[in-house]
């Protein structure tokens, strides 16, 4: 069956069923490669320090990338289609618990606040990372400290992430780790 779509990539009123394209190549590639990178990074800091300050590196080149795309990319790329109240967010979680919570095509209100929250912690463990090879802040320790703990920090999210998505394929039966490799979704 032939779905009819939006510029924005939408199901059009009256139309039902077939796919849906919503994660772009770039949305597609950033969150592979910051997969990897991440997980290069956690494994090289202590014992390969050189790989480990280039892949910092371009960690905060694909963030940089991900913040433009977010203002100006494609609809369910931009931060306006998935950044949601507190309020929405706590309903939506309680919800998901029950296996109540409405499906969304795009990032549904805690993936949306997950996206921010991993953005943050990440642009955090580049910036001190950054700021360790500095000679302002070589050695200092509540440089290396902080950058530790948003590591760990941002490990406990990654957990949650997945989960999240685990979650959320159970309750809507669609599998969303495919859906970010192949960038299709079930329209409905």
């Amino acid at each position: 069956m032939m779905t009819h779509l939006s510029a924005e990539g939408r199901v059009l009123p009256g139309q039902s069923g077939g796919r849906i394209k919503v994660w772009d190549p770039l949305v597609r590639i950033f969150h592979w490669s910051l997969v990897g990178l991440f997980t290069f990074s956690f494994f090289t800091g202590d014992e390969w320090k050189s790989a480990h300050i280039w892949s910092g590196y371009a960690i905060g080149a694909l963030l940089a990338i991900r913040i433009v795309w977010g203002l100006v990319g494609t609809h369910h790329a931009r931060f306006a289609s998935f950044i949601y109240s507190p309020a929405t967010i706590l309903v939506f979680l309680k919800d998901s618990l029950t296996f109540r919570a409405k499906r969304y095509v795009g990032h549904n209100p805690a993936g949306g606040a997950m996206v921010i929250l991993l953005l943050l912690m990440i642009s955090g463990i580049v910036t001190t990372g950054y700021m360790m090879t500095t000679d302002a802040y070589w050695g200092i320790e509540w440089v290396e400290e902080t950058h530790e703990t948003l590591v760990y920090a941002t490990l406990g999210l990654i957990a949650l992430h997945v989960a999240g998505v685990v979650l959320a394929s159970l309750e809507h039966r669609e599998n969303l780790a495919r859906a970010m490799v192949t960038g299709w979704k079930r329209a409905e």
